[in-house]
């Protein structure tokens, strides 16, 4: 039986590689230059923030920027298909997932898989051809992996008049072999890591490889970015709305990126099933303010934002006003941070420095119903009355593996290595320092709850908004304990002033039926808190 399901996969899979390659279906898109951003020198970098983007109009009747440009291009690309996770026991469980075709090097490193076009549209230059599993197979050899680059982008050799290869385009064309190669079987949890800045433009390609495991489904597949303050509805990845994507298919989706703060996205096709299979990741907006000069104070910067009028925020106007001044200005002025060079940013456009962090954790909370798994992978229906999450993940580990460094390996189903757990939860913090925990829950059947114990838990942002009140007084509050609802997020600063180097602290759930992989006592929902 099991030589009869893998002579199936196989066939399935060589017949769609030949049915791609002729169709030239996969297409991905990262352009160096657009309307918004129309220098490319230009968009490969985090300018200064000293002032909105001054727009004009064109001959052509259309706004284009005139000078001070904010933001720049940043580009990802992930598949939609399947892969195996393996869970605090051991059990290697099956997943309807999301996986990386852009920035793997940076991805398997725990880092975003997000891109500027210099490197998004590079082209895989390696000696060794891009295999399956890559980079776990590459690295597992011995050998280095370095490419971040979108992962079968090639150039297009049917261009120039016939004329062959020399100064071919990149426009799009991709090699399916590759995409095929990388994304197949390679499903991650969480799925692969976004990360943007405001006023950037943000390309992001959904590739649909197909469920290998259940070749007997044609399941579509879509990004909607949860909560995320998106214009226009075709990129919101509801289907009723938008579209979706068919099995060797590729979409581009594009966000324009308003407001800082901690989102997640998802697949929108029978959510209750892809979520709790594990198509959710998450994707945070970084704030202008990580990007005011040292000269200037924060104060002034978000003062200057007020003549933005995508994030003006005018409080005898607006009924809800998002971002206000804070009520005391404290004269603290923009420095070093990530986006400029330095260490550390800040969580939102505060105006007061009081969202400032030296580290930041990006955890996911999920729950894994194991019998839902299984019956998903054997052609069974499924029972979604009776879902039970048993695994309880962050991101997508159980305790301990919660505090394993590095990314997880699994082997799936093509019998290759797999990083299907590239995030490890263990939080590490410089006594003295401030660490960002960007939380969110994407459970499908229960509420979470974390506790900390040692460090008080101060929580500046809910559900990607920041804590303060319309006079520009901060809501800020101390707690012991944080619960989420799937579909929430929460920003919480854990602040080590007065602790020393050495000391250990733990972030775990009450809830001691979530404190359990399976039947097994000892894992669950915890992890650990290091000072350094």
């Amino acid at each position: 039986m099991l030589k009869r399901i893998a002579s199936t996969c196989v066939l399935t899979l060589v017949a769609f590689a030949a049915t791609t390659a002729a169709a030239q279906s996969f297409r991905v898109q990262c352009p160096t230059s657009t309307i918004t951003h129309p220098v490319a020198a230009n968009n490969n970098a985090e300018p200064n923030y000293t002032g909105p983007t001054t727009l004009g109009a064109t001959a052509a009747g259309y706004l284009a920027p005139t000078a001070n440009v904010n933001g720049a291009i940043k580009c990802q690309q992930i598949s939609g298909g399947d892969g195996y996770a393996t869970m605090g026991d051991g059990t290697q469980t099956y997943m309807f997932s999301f996986g990386p075709l852009s920035g793997l090097a940076d991805i398997a490193a725990g880092k975003p898989g997000t891109e500027f076009p210099s490197v998004f549209n590079g082209l895989y230059g390696g000696a060794v051809p891009l295999a399956p599993g890559d980079p776990a197979t590459t690295v597992d050899k011995g050998g280095a992996f370095p490419f971040n680059g979108a992962v079968g982008l090639t150039p297009d050799l049917d261009a120039n008049l016939g004329a062959g290869v020399t100064n071919a385009p990149i426009d799009g064309h991709v090699d399916p072999r590759q995409i095929m190669d990388i994304g197949v079987m390679n499903g991650n949890i969480p799925a692969p890591l976004m990360a943007i800045d405001e006023d950037d433009e943000f390309f992001l390609t959904l590739s649909n490889v197909g469920m290998i495991m259940r070749p007997d489904l044609f399941e579509q597949h879509t990004v909607h970015f949860h909560g995320y303050p998106n214009a226009s509805a075709f990129y919101d990845g509801v289907p009723d709305a938008s579209v979706a994507i068919n099995i060797g298919g590729s979409m581009t989706y594009y966000y324009l990126a308003p407001d800082a703060g901690s989102y997640f996205y998802h697949c929108h096709i029978t959510p209750p099933e892809h979520l709790q299979m594990g198509m959710v990741g998450q994707i945070y907006v970084r704030p202008r303010q990580d990007r005011v000069p040292a000269t200037t104070t924060l104060y002034a910067a978000l003062q200057a934002q007020q003549n933005d009028l995508r994030t003006a925020c005018n409080p005898t106007k607006d009924i809800v006003c998002t971002n206000p001044l804070p009520a005391v200005n404290t004269g603290a002025t923009g420095g070093a941070t990530v986006v400029t060079g330095g260490a550390g940013g800040y969580a939102y456009n505060d105006g007061d420095g009081s969202t400032h962090y030296d580290v930041e954790y990006p955890l996911q909370i999920h729950g894994f119903d194991p019998n839902f798994h299984f019956v998903g992978m054997t052609f069974n229906p499924e029972g979604f009355a009776d879902m039970k999450d048993k695994y309880f993940l962050l991101n997508g580990r159980s305790y301990p593996d919660t505090v394993t460094a590095g990314p997880m390996q699994t082997v799936s189903a093509d019998g290759a290595q797999h990083y299907s757990q590239p995030l490890s939860s263990i939080i590490n913090i410089p006594a003295g320092k401030r660490a960002l925990l960007r939380i969110s829950d994407l459970d499908v059947s229960e509420y979470q709850t974390l506790a900390s114990l040692g460090i008080p838990m101060k929580v500046v942002g809910y559900n990607a908004k920041l804590l303060r009140d319309q006079e520009g007084n901060n809501l800020y509050y101390n707690t012991n304990s944080i619960t989420l609802a799937g579909g929430e997020s929460l920003d919480v600063i854990l602040d080590a002033t007065g602790y020393t180097s050495g000391q250990v602290f733990y972030l775990y759930t009450p809830n001691l039926d979530h404190l359990s992989n399976d039947a097994e006592n000892f894992g669950g929902l915890m992890t650990e808190v290091h000072i350094l």
